[in-house]
């Protein structure tokens, strides 16, 4: 097969050994090519404009943005980019997220490596892809209400070990403020206590620690 004809491929991840196995999975294809790689999301940006891959495999944490920022900010610049996230964090506001952005598919970096290649594939010719796994976890949250901008805030803070008296004086807000969106925080998340508001907001990638 031409040099020509293969899908050329943009791999970003900051993770060495990651780097590396998606690397090998991609020079084991015929009908594939590595064109470039990144390990920031500046780079990704740059190397994209340079080179103008088929397929763009983005990390969704990144040391200096988040993937779904610098897909974004490529997807700006040329809208018809075709952008796999690849990922180790299956959390459904991510997901929604990414997929919101305009992301083709979105992987978890336990899936196969056959099923990796599939994948490209399948968005190289057009088509989107989200696993069933994925999909499941979408639909389990699909009608919960989401938390506003500010009480993310108010989970971010927690999080960080903060007292509602400290909450409170960083945001410039009440302490009775922050005690209301404390309870709608927990309504919304269905969790019984700080920790538990903390420990779901992760999972479900609302926040990040």
């Amino acid at each position: 097969m031409s040099e020509l004809s293969k899908i050329r491929i943009l791999s970003v991840d900051d993770h060495p050994l990651m780097h590396e196995g998606i690397a090998t999975v991609i020079r084991n294809q015929p009908d594939m090519l590595l064109a470039a790689e990144a390990t920031t999301g500046l780079q990704a940006i740059q190397k994209f404009r340079d080179i103008k891959p088929d397929v763009t495999l983005m990390d969704l944490r990144l040391p200096d943005m988040s993937g779904i920022d610098s897909m974004i900010a490529i997807r700006a610049e040329s809208p018809q980019a075709r952008i796999i996230i690849l990922t180790s964090f299956g959390g459904d506001v991510e997901i929604q997220r990414a997929l919101e952005a305009g992301a083709r598919a979105y992987v978890l970096k336990s899936m196969p490596p056959k099923e990796l290649v599939d994948v490209i594939r399948q968005v190289h010719a057009g088509k989107r892809r989200i696993p069933p796994e994925i999909a499941a976890h979408l639909a389990e949250h699909f009608t919960d209400e989401s938390l506003t901008g500010r009480e993310i805030e108010v989970l971010q803070q927690i999080a960080g070990g903060n007292r509602n008296r400290d909450i409170a004086e960083k945001l410039f807000i009440t302490e009775e403020t922050v005690k209301v969106h404390i309870k709608h925080i927990m309504e919304k998340l269905g969790a019984s206590d700080r920790t538990q508001a903390v420990t779901i907001g992760v999972r479900r990638g609302i926040i990040q620690l």
